[in-house]
């Protein structure tokens, strides 16, 4: 008989103080993949390359809350640029794609207070990550945003408020709160399927629609200085964009002399007179680094506007914040093991008065200290090891039941059977724990004497 063999009999006459031991293990190693995975799940999200574009135009202000407000819609945006400002983009000899984005607005309190993205159609015809295209539900009746009102919606926001295509909704001006509810009614017409990025909880509509809703036109006087302030030096741009202003304030002024309320505020809005929050851009191929740093040093160059590398932000947040929290967390469950592998110290050692005569017996039938001493290591090992077993099992079964419900509640997708490089060396790390805390104990076995353990 092995000694393998021989320490399980060991555990099974020991069965419940064996039992609750390991299981202390097990808890220990659930926890920690538990943890593990979430964790995973999280950096997933935000290291996925979570947008499949070089660089991301904003106002001046803080790069990490350009990223977190434009990509992961989870900061108030910084500031407005003109509109006019992506017809300068995207003219650029260099960009390809230049799509514009616009915030602030969100759907009710009761409907999940989900953020809006105001933007075009073609911010579905590209990549949302690299390699990853969207893909709209099969629903009757799905499009594109054809209609000034129509609505695309994430599939997060589709399962928490049970929406489908034909449903109509309104949302709330600036703050989902104490924003002030618009009339208008938004028709969906797509609902994307789940992607694991912030777009699952995002609400899409037409930027043209975001341009016509009360509240969201300045007067054209303070219109009229944020261009001055951003196109000082471009008189070419500022004469052209003062010549709309003039023709706005000539249609408003009309408007209040025939009593018509609407006009110089419908569809047919100057560029001048609109802002937008972000652009995304994308450079001509995937190998442009070089252009993309040109671009990126020409625009922060200047006073007038911010781009921002979107993956580097993210490293720093995750870098120096998650990270740092996530080995603390990993610190605090191998604390839990460590105790736990102090408990199956216990166990054993306070075991081996009990267990001197069957010590006795062993050695007066031939077997060796050494063989006596491996036992009870075996035994230690067999209690850490077959703990951290369950517990592992059992860490990865939960996240997998888990997972549904994370994705519902949080838009995360959790693979309950993903591995973190700290699980390759769990098992190693519990054989070594069982060794050590069964060192003492096997110790105790080896300079027992034969003549007393029998006579005890």
């Amino acid at each position: 008989m092995n000694l393998l063999s021989i320490a399980w009999k060991s555990v099974r006459q020991r069965l419940v103080s064996s039992t609750l031991t390991a299981l202390s293990v097990a808890l220990g190693v659930m926890l920690m993949v538990i943890v593990l995975v979430g964790f995973g799940a999280v950096k997933t999200a935000f290291n996925q390359r979570s947008i499949a574009y070089h660089l991301i135009i904003g106002a001046k202000g803080s790069d990490l809350q350009l990223v977190l407000s434009s990509v992961f819609r989870i900061e108030p945006p910084i500031d407005n640029l003109p509109y006019m400002y992506l017809e300068e983009i995207r003219n650029h000899p260099h960009v390809e794609v230049a799509i514009p984005l616009g915030f602030g607005d969100f759907t009710r309190p009761q409907d999940g207070a989900f953020p809006i993205v105001g933007t075009t159609n073609e911010y579905f015809l590209h990549e949302y990550t690299p390699g990853q295209f969207f893909q709209v539900e099969d629903q009757a009746g799905s499009r594109q945003m054809e209609g000034l009102y129509d609505a695309v919606i994430g599939s997060q926001v589709a399962t928490t408020n049970h929406w489908k295509v034909g449903d109509t909704f309104t949302i709330v001006h600036a703050n989902a709160d104490s924003g002030k509810e618009h009339d208008e009614k938004f028709t969906v017409v797509s609902v994307l399927q789940q992607t694991g990025t912030p777009n699952d909880r995002s609400v899409f509509l037409n930027l043209e629609a975001i341009y016509i809703l009360d509240g969201h036109q300045k007067p054209v006087d303070e219109v009229e200085k944020r261009l001055r302030d951003f196109y000082g030096t471009d008189p070419e741009r500022l004469e052209l964009a003062l010549a709309q202003l003039n023709e706005t304030r000539a249609k408003r002024r009309k408007g209040e002399e025939t009593g018509d309320p609407e006009m110089g505020y419908g569809i047919d809005t100057p560029p001048a007179m609109k802002e937008l929050t972000a652009i995304y851009i994308r450079m001509e191929d995937d190998s442009s680094v070089s252009k993309a740093f040109k671009l990126y040093n020409d625009i922060n160059g200047t006073t007038r506007a911010m781009a921002v590398n979107p993956i580097q932000p993210i490293q720093r947040l995750m870098d120096g914040l998650v990270g740092n929290i996530e080995k603390g967390v990993i610190g605090l469950t191998g604390m839990i093991i460590l105790v736990s592998g102090i408990s199956i110290f216990v166990s054993i050692y306070n075991s081996m008065s009990d267990r001197r005569r069957e010590i006795g017996i062993m050695r007066a039938l031939g077997a060796r200290r050494s063989t006596v001493f491996s036992i009870i290591l075996a035994e230690s090992s067999v209690l850490c090891v077959g703990g951290g077993v369950i517990g592992w099992l059992a860490g990865h079964a939960i996240t997998i039941a888990a997972a549904p419900t994370f994705s519902k509640q949080f838009g995360l997708l959790v693979d309950g059977w993903a591995f973190s490089s700290y699980e390759l060396v769990l098992f190693p790390v519990l054989l070594g724990l069982g060794a050590l805390v069964g060192f003492l104990p096997a110790m105790a076995a080896y300079r027992t004497n034969v003549a007393d353990a029998l006579n005890s």
